[in-house]
């Protein structure tokens, strides 16, 4: 097998110690990029990826995704700049509209736009540019800038998004599209697809990332019963998203209702091996490895590894890092 890059997603529900210590792993074993999910009322991600920095030399770091809706491009900027600075130039932007914002009720108006405009606002004040912005979302004075050097004038940017405009428009200025929750090849070749035929042929080509719920074990039937309780919980977000598959309707509406009564098992059990293998990584080394071939195969250009990783978060990143990455680069 041959593989892109792969990288680890943590979510953001540990301690410094922990984080420390995952860090640690995760760049041991050769990881290329540590991720840390940016989900509503998890910790801020800024926190784990500051800790992550002092705790590594060589792995690129960055939250997947902030948002643009409940963060001001101004925050945006300043806090990929300290985690720049922190990692001596190894920190990543990701954006993404997000879910689940009516909760807090937070509207998501032009979402295209605002993602668009807060890149622009990010580089132009990373770039000591204080010439102003006057956008259709956002406007910068002239003369604001910031009061520190960052450590670069630009860094790369990472876009999360299942919808074909949104990619569109990031094909003009994002380094990686991701597709969060999904570990189906067919994603990863349609988003390959509307990439390359967005994308000016002057610019470097927009990589694709594929990254889903991970559960390896030597015991793969046990790895699977774990994943098929972690997808169920937002399964009937994502099936509705992927537009390669149809999966019934009277299907996820039963397992969001053993989800909404906290019945994560029952739910679980109604998923299938085949439904299982489209929203996560799962199974034994040998499985997961070719899984996430398949998925590079198929034009991905990084497969990122999501929480929890195994039936603990140390043994999966290190079955992963062992067994899985060999196989991957072998």
């Amino acid at each position: 097998m041959s593989a892109g890059l792969v990288g680890i997603g943590l979510q953001s529900d540990k301690s410094a110690d922990e984080y420390a210590e995952l860090a640690e792993l995760t760049e041991r074993h050769g990881f290329d990029v540590l991720s840390v999910f940016g989900d509503l009322m998890y910790q801020p991600p800024i926190f784990p990826l500051l800790v992550a920095a002092r705790h590594t030399r060589r792995i690129r770091l960055g939250a997947a995704c902030l948002n643009p809706f409940t963060m001001h491009p101004v925050e945006v900027a300043g806090q990929v700049a300290a985690l720049d600075l922190a990692s001596h130039g190894r920190a990543y932007l990701g954006l993404a509209r997000g879910t689940w914002l009516n909760e807090v009720g937070v509207p998501q108006v032009r979402p295209i736009r605002r993602i668009v405009e807060t890149v622009d606002v990010v580089r132009l004040l990373l770039a000591g540019d204080d010439s102003g912005y006057q956008g259709g979302e956002f406007t910068v004075a002239p003369g604001t800038s910031l009061r520190y050097t960052p450590a670069r004038a630009d860094v790369p940017v990472l876009v999360g998004t299942w919808g074909r405009q949104t990619a569109r428009a990031a094909a003009g200025f994002a380094s990686e599209v991701k597709v969060g929750g999904s570990a189906n090849p067919a994603m990863a070749r349609t988003m390959r697809a509307w990439l390359d035929d967005a994308a000016p042929v002057e610019r470097d080509r927009t990589g694709v990332v594929l990254g889903a719920v991970t559960v390896v074990d030597e015991d793969g039937v046990l790895a699977r019963r774990v994943a098929r309780r972690e997808v169920a919980m937002y399964l009937a977000v994502v099936a509705a998203l992927d537009p390669t598959i149809e999966v019934d309707p009277e299907l996820l509406a039963r397992i969001q209702q053993h989800v909404g009564r906290r019945e994560d098992d029952l739910a679980g059990a109604l998923i299938g091996d085949d439904l299982l293998d489209l929203f996560a990584f799962s199974g034994t080394p040998e499985h997961v490895a070719a899984q996430a071939a398949a998925v590079f195969d198929a034009g991905a250009t990084r497969v990122e590894f999501g929480t929890p990783h195994g039936l603990t978060p140390h043994h999966g990143i290190d079955l992963l890092g062992r067994r899985v990455l060999p196989l991957l680069h072998g």
